[in-house]
């Protein structure tokens, strides 16, 4: 059995935490672009991929319109894309379109100003442009 850190990985097409290969996915690797039945339901049943794309932009908007290693709160871009009021609803949102962009190499997630594993960063963090 080869190591775990050895395996093929690509990322969720909708949260973007990272996939590891299996064995049961042998046959139809290629085809697998989910992490999980729930991701597979909610990308279903979640507005459009135009959505999707649009919460990514205004990620890279934000960023891009600061100094270049300023950072983000997810808060902040979810009270843009929602308002003042309704912001904790895209939170989630915003921390998946975040993923998805770190597997892009576009950003990095941070916390306490280090750079972490966007799929398994577990409480605040901060989103940055990616240092290339």
């Amino acid at each position: 059995m080869p190591r775990r850190d050895a395996l093929p990985t690509k990322p969720c097409a909708h949260c973007g935490r990272v996939i590891t290969w299996r064995k049961k996915w042998e046959r139809d690797w290629e085809s697998v672009r989910h992490c999980s039945d729930a991701c597979r339901r909610a990308s279903r049943s979640e507005a459009s991929g135009e959505a999707r794309e649009s919460l990514e932009r205004a990620v890279l908007e934000l960023l891009r319109s600061r100094p270049r290693d300023a950072s983000a709160c997810p808060s902040e871009i979810a009270r843009l894309a929602a308002g003042p009021d309704d912001w904790r609803t895209m939170m989630e949102p915003v921390r998946r379109a975040a993923r998805r962009l770190v597997a892009e190499g576009l950003v990095e997630i941070t916390q306490g100003g280090r750079v972490v594993d966007a799929s398994r960063a577990r409480g605040p963090i901060r989103i940055r442009l990616a240092r290339r």
